[in-house]
């Protein structure tokens, strides 16, 4: 499995993307991990030489803007493509149900309807709920609420076909009381918001994220071997992977990675760097 972080950044940025990310399995079918805040996200995806003939599955977290309004214009796109018999096969987008209204709203508002007919035929929404498994690139996957006080989200743990368990836990700090879904897992998505040591200057409390220091305790108590960090500011983008390996190093013993955006990795058990 091989995972391609399309974006790395929180909802203001403008030097990176908003973090959202996809899988990809060796026949170039993928699974899409939010959408990023608008229509750079199919540059992003052009950028990757990711197809969206290959995108059947779309998750999203939450309903924020910085992870939601890119379905819009993967709806259009898509749709088109539908409708130009470009498009074989169903779009299936995961959410829970509050959010499907909503983004069924702003479709019938801003896209065609031509487009729009599609929906809920050849573009489908599946509601989710805590606990629901579905089989999504020969992984099965189990969503979870994670317990927002801000907004109603999600994350999921992925168990690949060899094996492999993944957990991304949205964009806010791990709950324990999610520990059942993420306990054993291999790899841990974990969001960071900025250093411990700038907290003051980020105040990431306040806005419900946590800093690279909590981030890495996190993994290091739940005994996972792998760590990326995401969904952080954007001052240190030349030499934020250093900086947070630094402070990160301090806490967590494992394999740390502080990616920039369209850089990927190999889903394994043993060590592999990542790539550009």
């Amino acid at each position: 499995m091989k995972l391609t972080m399309l974006g790395t950044g929180n909802a203001t940025v403008t030097e990176c993307f908003n973090t959202c990310f996809v899988f990809s399995n060796e026949e170039n079918m993928h699974f899409l991990i939010d959408t990023g805040g608008g229509n750079r996200i199919l540059k992003v995806l052009k950028d990757c030489n990711i197809d969206l003939d290959g995108i059947h599955d779309i998750f999203l977290t939450h309903e924020h803007i910085d992870h939601l309004l890119g379905i819009l214009w993967l709806i259009r796109t898509i749709g088109t493509k539908i409708d130009q018999g470009g498009y074989e096969g169903t779009l299936s987008i995961y959410c829970h149900s509050e959010l499907i209204g909503k983004v069924c709203a702003m479709a019938e508002m801003t896209i065609q309807q031509k487009i729009c007919r599609h929906i809920g035929k050849e573009i489908l929404f599946v509601a989710i709920e805590t606990g629901d498994q579905m089989k999504i690139l020969d992984s099965d996957v189990t969503f979870f609420d994670i317990g927002s006080t801000k907004a109603k989200q999600f994350g999921f743990t992925m168990v690949t076909k060899d094996g492999i368990k993944l957990s991304c836990l949205g964009d806010e700090p791990y709950n324990p009381e999610n520990e059942s879904f993420v306990q054993n897992s291999d790899w841990l998505m974990h969001e960071a918001f900025c250093l411990y040591g700038e907290a003051d200057r980020f105040q990431p409390y306040e806005k419900h994220h946590s800093t690279v220091k909590e981030a890495c305790e996190t993994a290091s108590c739940l005994g996972v071997s792998h760590l990326i960090l995401y969904h952080t500011e954007e001052t240190h983008l030349r030499n934020r992977k250093e900086l947070y390996t630094e402070e990160g190093s301090r806490y967590y013993s494992g394999n740390l990675y502080v990616p920039d955006d369209l850089e990927w990795f190999e889903i394994r058990r043993s060590l592999r760097f990542p790539n550009t």
